[in-house]
């Protein structure tokens, strides 16, 4: 914005702005421009508003340049009519206003930058000058919660929720719980440019609805809301995990200590099999009967290894369950 005013040498005006002169005064263009930043649309418009003043009734000279390490001239005019043909990237997106003003169709995001405009008229003696910033950013597509599962159980380790959208320059993100900002919680961790939310040792408050929202200078976009169901350890995990496992141990039982030949009712039979450090027993028989006994014991020996492995298994789960509901408890008692 360029205010009227008057240079003076002593008492003698030298140069005048826009402005009644005292007699001798120097004419000058007077610039206004309303908005020197403009936030365009990837494909829209931009609107680069200026407005002159001047007493002469010539058409202006008008320049517009966008600034590179080389400047690069957008479009020079006299009045309305464009002088030469535009550089093909502006060709037919391109339009001047009487008053100076510039019309950019069409935008892309190569057409960022700082653009200075001139003006000047034959009668005056200096031109009006001025500059314009203008940014450019794509719209933001609809955005969703992307996770690798939305069901998972308490005090597992973690579980990574992505904010992603397909379109949008210049994003921020912004995370929701139950509706409601993402509170400071230390088992809540936000990638750098905060699209990732980590959920470290999940509990079973982390059961909520989360949403996240994307904006940028040019609008904003909120996903929908995505349900993560924790179900709890003590009843899932021990229905599912532990009787599964010793459902299993009875079926291998059953398959390891019953043949067509001979019907064990006694299972602690099977215990005979095996050695007090969980090896196979050999019997030593001579003859054919050796041999067939060998051939069963194999078939025993697979199964009944199977049990054991099961048997360790189980145990290990009610520990590490164990391990859990102590950990747990003691998280609860803190809290209260």
């Amino acid at each position: 914005y360029f205010e009227q005013y008057c240079i003076f040498s002593g008492t003698s005006p030298l140069c005048c702005i826009a402005g009644p002169c005292p007699a001798g005064g120097v004419l000058a263009v007077n610039m206004t421009i309303p908005n020197t930043l403009l936030r365009g649309t990837a494909g829209g418009e931009a609107l680069l508003s200026v407005r002159y003043n001047s007493f002469s009734l010539d058409p202006p000279v008008i320049k517009w340049q966008l600034k590179r390490e080389k400047s690069i001239t957008v479009v020079q005019s006299i009045g309305t009519d464009i002088i030469g043909t535009p550089r093909p990237e502006y060709r037919d997106r391109i339009l001047v206003f009487e008053n100076g003003t510039l019309l950019l169709h069409n935008l892309r995001l190569s057409d960022e930058g700082i653009y200075d405009v001139e003006i000047s008229i034959t009668d005056d003696t200096f031109p009006g000058e001025g500059s314009i910033t203008l940014t450019v950013d794509e719209s933001i597509s609809k955005p969703f919660i992307h996770m690798d599962t939305s069901s998972i159980l308490e005090l597992s380790e973690n579980i990574v929720l992505n904010c992603s959208h397909d379109n949008g320059t210049r994003t921020t993100y912004r995370w929701f719980k139950g509706g409601k900002p993402l509170s400071n919680v230390t088992r809540f961790t936000l990638s750098p440019d905060q699209k990732y939310l980590t959920i470290s040792r999940v509990v079973m408050a982390d059961d909520d609805l989360y949403s996240c929202s994307v904006e940028n200078p040019v609008g904003n976009m909120s996903s929908l809301p995505l349900r993560l169901t924790v179900y709890r350890r003590s009843s899932l995990y021990i229905i599912l995990s532990t009787g599964g496992i010793f459902l299993l141990i009875t079926l291998v039982t059953i398959c390891a200590c019953w043949t067509p030949s001979k019907n064990w009712s006694d299972l602690s039979q099977c215990a005979a099999l095996f050695t007090d450090d969980g090896l196979p027993k050999i019997p030593e028989r001579n003859g054919i009967n050796s041999v067939t006994s060998l051939y069963i014991l194999q078939h025993k020996v697979t199964l009944i290894y199977s049990l054991v492995l099961l048997q360790r298994t189980a145990r290990y789960t009610i520990n590490e369950h164990s391990r859990d509901s102590s950990v747990q408890a003691a998280a609860n008692q803190t809290t209260h």
